[in-house]
């Protein structure tokens, strides 16, 4: 426990990719070492984003979208965990808005970690979607662990793309 009496935290963003729950798991691994609460974070946002909600705003599409983001999560956490669970003392948590601020937000003490995936080494797609790794650790307040992928994304990762290009895969290759 801190000394301003909260309990320490470590916070993972979790989205379901792969990346996603390497991460999670490792800030389990975490969690258990230094005897913290386990908080597993999906952020969401509208479809069209804040700014197209703000023009059309409709109450029961926000509902079923954070009954989405909550099913999400909770598949996510079921494929990490199955139903034993991380062995340690766990908060779920989806949150309306960006992934990199809300998790900033979230690990505010100074015993807090934030736990996230290292994100994509595809230049097109950082500049297409904004690295979520890189803004927490530009902002946190708190130590940051950027998780790498695993191995199996790069392998997936490169076997999409011969897919996009329409290249030959060899199935043998796989087994390895």
């Amino acid at each position: 426990m801190e000394e301003n009496g909260r309990e320490r935290r470590v916070v993972v963003g979790v989205s379901g990719t792969l990346g996603s729950l390497a991460a999670l798991h490792r800030a389990a691994r975490e969690a258990r070492r230094s005897q913290a609460e386990l908080w597993a974070m999906l952020a969401w946002a509208p479809p069209g984003g804040e700014l197209g909600h703000r023009s059309r705003p409709e109450p029961s599409l926000l509902g079923e979208c954070t009954r989405l983001a909550g099913e999400r999560l909770l598949q996510a956490l079921d494929a990490a965990f199955g139903a034993d669970g991380p062995s340690v003392p766990l908060k779920a948590v989806i949150v309306r808005g960006t992934p990199g601020g809300t998790l900033v937000q979230a690990a505010d003490g100074p015993d807090d970690l934030l736990v996230v995936g290292a994100g994509s080494h595809n230049r097109l797609r950082r500049a297409l979607r904004p690295s979520v790794a890189r803004y927490c650790l530009a902002h946190a307040s708190c130590p940051v662990l950027a998780v790498p992928h695993p191995p199996l994304q790069t392998e997936l990762d490169a076997v999409q793309r011969r897919f996009t290009l329409r290249l030959p895969v060899d199935v043998r290759e796989l087994a390895d």
